[in-house]
């Protein structure tokens, strides 16, 4: 009580408190999940704080409770000197804090200005003050470095500047703590580095920030400190001359994490797969390549160079202009993913909760989704046949769920991934294309998706992986294509690749 006293005498005499926000014991629970369990944070004012920790660590459970969308159960929380209850989203607001979500949360149709002020518009005599909005707009769009009109559709922005949108709506609400959820998930390397320079700049100005990523790298260039979840408590807090990957990774997963990348040698077969003078126009150039039994052929490129086009084409997804497909040395034609399907092909998109997925569905619907022909016997689904098949992938990929009825919505990004997984290795393909396999995942469930990789390698499976992150097509792939504006602009064996090659190749 004394404490409490002292607190608020302090608030009164005008004293700056040292810290922007104060977590005390929070416990956060859902039917049949503690969320968090006794978790405590402190974020100083000016000061940029990494969270970091595996999918269902806690982190977005306490950000939710920030942001006023979750009440917590019992503990603490202290803002600005002052203790506090957060009430709803617009209470979080009118604090001071601003969340940016992962998924963004604008409206496409209307526009960057209204977007900003969206609920808190300028208007004069009852009216909407347009040209006082846009202005307003413009100054705040300086400051993040957004370069378009004010007037501009949010929906004709590409995602690195809806992001931008995103920052300048919370410097409107003059927000004292800005949280960011993974917000370099969808932008490049120059995208991500503007936005380090406002978050720079944002801490300059006195703001504080708390900043979400999987991308450990990332952590380490942005942060002053990092603050570690595991399995919904506290597991420690690094200061930045002690801050490395390795030992936030030991945080995080509770153990010592030595083999992210764990690539099992795999015998290497016949060719399965060889795509001939491939061409879409504008989009795809005189493709050529070829795909071998057990093999990890990782697909390297900047944003733009045609690595998603040319698996959508070999998929049936687009159609292309000109070249050829062998499928075992033998001319297919794939106009469709049920011709793919039928020769052998699955496809991991890139957007599992968009494309992989069907949210609403239970883990039992999705991962049996492709197989259903299979499973039919006149017309009908035999339901102790898909239970059998899908319980047998539950239990390879070790997905961690309670029951195969439950939502596929309610489980964490990783075991999302693994159930997209499932649905494909329930009709056994010779030829596995993965689209950013581990993009949004934590590093332990990076880790585990790698090992299935590798396993299905070694049981013979072709492998196609694109991904963005050159440790990852490092460490996994037997060979690398690289690729520039619809080119391919070179392939290299594994033990001449490294990161300068790969770069070199993929802007030449």
């Amino acid at each position: 009580m004394e404490d409490d006293n002292l607190e608020e005498k302090k608030s009164m005499r005008g004293i700056v408190m040292p810290y922007i926000l104060e977590v005390r014991n929070i416990c956060k629970r859902f039917p049949g999940v503690l969320a968090l369990n006794n978790v405590s944070l402190d974020v100083k004012r000016g000061e940029i704080l990494g969270l970091v920790g595996e999918n269902g660590a806690g982190k977005s459970t306490l950000i939710k409770i920030l942001a006023g969308v979750y009440s917590k159960d019992t503990g603490e929380i202290m803002f600005d000197g002052q203790k506090v209850e957060i009430l709803s989203p617009h209470h979080s607001h009118q604090l001071g804090i601003s969340v940016i979500f992962q998924e963004l949360n604008l409206f496409p149709n209307i526009s960057v200005a209204e977007n900003i002020f969206a609920g808190r518009e300028k208007s004069r005599g009852g009216f909407m003050n347009y040209s006082q909005t846009n202005a307003e707009a413009l100054a705040l769009m300086k400051r993040v470095g957004l370069n378009c009109r004010p007037e501009t559709l949010v929906c004709n922005l590409p995602v690195a500047q809806r992001q931008m949108v995103e920052v300048a709506k919370a410097l409107s609400l003059k927000a004292k703590l800005i949280i960011m959820d993974e917000p370099t998930s969808s932008l490049t390397e120059r995208e991500t580095q503007l936005l380090f320079q406002i978050i720079r700049n944002l801490k300059a100005a006195g703001v504080s920030v708390i900043f979400i990523s999987h991308r450990l790298n990332e952590i380490i260039e942005i942060v002053d400190r990092v603050h570690v979840l595991r399995d919904g408590e506290n597991a420690g807090v690094i200061e930045r001359p002690d801050l490395t990957e390795e030992k936030m990774i030991q945080l995080m997963v509770g153990r010592e994490l030595k083999k992210i990348f764990p690539k099992a040698p795999a015998a290497i077969g016949e060719e399965i797969l060889r795509v001939k003078n491939l061409t879409v126009p504008s989009v795809l150039k005189d493709i050529s390549f070829e795909l071998r039994s057990g093999e990890i052929l990782g697909v390297a490129g900047l944003v733009g160079a045609g690595r998603t086009e040319l698996m959508r084409v070999i998929f049936g997804l687009d159609p292309f202009s000109n070249g050829e497909i062998y499928i075992n040395r033998r001319p297919v034609r794939i106009n469709s993913p049920e011709d793919a399907i039928r020769e052998g092909i699955a496809f991991v998109t890139e957007d599992r909760r968009l494309q992989g997925l069907i949210l609403g569905m239970s883990i039992r619907e999705n991962a049996s989704l492709v197989a259903l022909r299979a499973l039919q016997r006149a017309g009908f689904i035999k339901f102790r046949a898909e239970n059998s098949l899908v319980r047998e992938y539950v239990q390879k990929l070790q997905i961690k769920t309670p029951s195969l009825e439950r939502k596929v919505s309610t489980l964490s990004g990783g075991n999302q991934q693994k159930v997209v997984l499932a649905k494909w290795l329930a009709v056994k393909p010779q030829i596995l294309i993965l689209d950013e396999p581990t993009r949004g995942i934590d590093v332990g469930a990076k880790a585990e998706i790698h090992r299935i990789i590798s396993d299905l390698a070694g049981q013979g499976v072709g492998i196609i992986m694109i991904s963005s992150e050159l440790p990852e097509v490092l460490g996994m792939s037997d060979r690398i294509l690289v690729m520039h504006e619809g080119r391919i602009t070179g392939v290299l064996e594994r033990e001449e690749a490294t990161q300068e090659k790969i770069m070199s190749l993929a802007v030449s």
